[in-house]
């Protein structure tokens, strides 16, 4: 037996705004059935396939340290630099520009709570991994 990962949660200050702010980053939704509002405290949002999911639950203390856990994410449709551009405009922050002149490296920014994330280059990938048998 194993488990499996139902969602990501994020604690934040205000569920409904950090809700908003990633369903836009990602391009995700919330459930029609069951919207989200200003006033709840838990707001999930979907993988437009319902693959994964992310969890913003209002918690009373703010963010004191850097993130244990961080996102990774790469533009589709656009590239690296453009996406950062996008992220900007939406409220994200820069916090650390590991860019390099040839191209390669990434962009750490802070979300509107100031939870950083990557932005990776878009023709980045992981090393392929087969599991042994």
């Amino acid at each position: 037996m194993v488990s499996r990962i139902a969602h990501t949660t994020i604690d934040t200050r205000n569920a409904y705004e950090l809700s908003l702010f990633w369903a836009d980053v990602l391009g995700w939704v919330e459930n029609p059935a069951d919207p989200n509002l200003p006033e709840h405290a838990e707001c999930m949002i979907f993988a437009p396939d319902g693959s994964a999911r992310l969890l913003f639950i209002d918690v009373p203390e703010p963010r004191q340290v850097k993130n244990r856990l961080h996102l990774d994410i790469q533009a589709v449709g656009s590239s690296r630099d453009e996406e950062v551009e996008r992220l900007l405009a939406l409220g994200a922050t820069l916090f650390e520009d590991h860019r390099k002149p040839d191209g390669s490296g990434w962009a750490t920014l802070a979300d509107p709570e100031g939870n950083e994330f990557c932005v990776l280059r878009t023709d980045w990938a992981p090393t392929p991994f087969a599991p042994q048998a």
